[in-house]
């Protein structure tokens, strides 16, 4: 599978940044993310309880291990899946949290699924010119496009976009959900028989949100995405339902970059992830 695109999240307000790679070769797997340290992220409260580290660290991991046991059952609750082949014809865009998921699919459980990520990626970055400074388009050997023009290159038949944490805290929710509109539309445009997959913002770790991107922002922004896809006649995907515990952050053992950012995945998470498209998807 080829996968399209240059790696990196730009939360506004905040000064944290990532910078990875989105490319097709395996060495851009190697390549680590940069993150500077931000006013904005909320601290985690320290426990005044008389526990010691070991009792506090034991009971957070049995914590984590019953949330993502809940999580697991509730995306395989008799429901019938979809082949992997049925992603064949399928492009998934999105950013460094879609990169990683890139990276899963190797193993085939998306098919021949391509992807179009590229880092502080978002809807409203994906409606610059593709020559204008500083862009962020993905690329495609070689060569940038536009998401619009990327989804008819590539001939896909279904797109599945997550798009919004690069968004929320930059132009707030009513405009991301514009920017959204627009962006689907050019899509259509140029692809009028593609299917629009909308996939909701996941959750942040609990203890790595920040001021003005936080999951009662996402949960805010996902309740209006999913009223407005579905307006438009867009599938809408809740993958952020099964990626919460029961406090509604991202489940520890879901997340890949505990100490940096707490939003992307790991393998556990992603296989999570797949299983809801799978059960989800028609």
């Amino acid at each position: 599978m080829k996968r399209i695109g240059i790696l990196f999240i730009m939360t506004a307000l905040a000064t944290t940044i990532i910078f990875s790679g989105c490319g097709k070769n395996n060495s851009d797997k190697s390549e680590s993310s940069t993150v500077e340290s931000s006013k904005a992220k909320i601290s985690q409260p320290v426990s005044k309880d008389n526990v010691s580290s070991k009792d506090n660290e034991s009971s957070k991991n049995d914590e984590s291990s019953k949330d993502a046991s809940k999580a697991s059952e509730k995306s395989t609750e008799s429901k019938t899946e979809v082949e992997s082949s049925w992603f064949d014809d399928a492009v998934f865009v999105g950013d460094s949290v879609t990169l990683k998921l890139s990276y899963y699919a190797d193993n085939g459980s998306l098919g021949k699924a391509e992807f179009l990520c590229a880092g502080s990626l978002g809807y409203g970055a994906a409606l610059q010119d593709i020559d204008a400074d500083g862009n962020v388009h993905p690329t495609y050997e070689g060569k940038k496009y536009t998401v619009d023009d990327g989804v008819q290159m590539l001939g896909s038949k279904k797109v599945f976009i997550m798009f919004g944490m690069n968004d929320i805290g930059l132009y707030g929710i009513d405009d991301t959900i514009e920017n959204m509109k627009t962006l689907t539309s050019r899509i259509k445009e140029k692809s009028p028989d593609v299917e629009i997959y909308i996939q909701s913002v996941t959750p942040m770790l609990e203890n790595m949100q920040l001021k003005d991107l936080n999951n009662k922002s996402i949960d805010e922004f996902n309740i209006k995405l999913k009223a407005e896809a579905e307006k438009l006649g867009y599938k809408y995907l809740d993958v952020a339902s099964v990626m919460k515990d029961e406090k509604g952050n991202l489940i520890p053992e879901y997340c890949s970059d505990p100490e940096a950012m707490g939003i992307h995945f790991s393998d556990d998470g992603c296989k999570v992830w797949v299983e809801y498209l799978k059960q989800n998807v028609e």
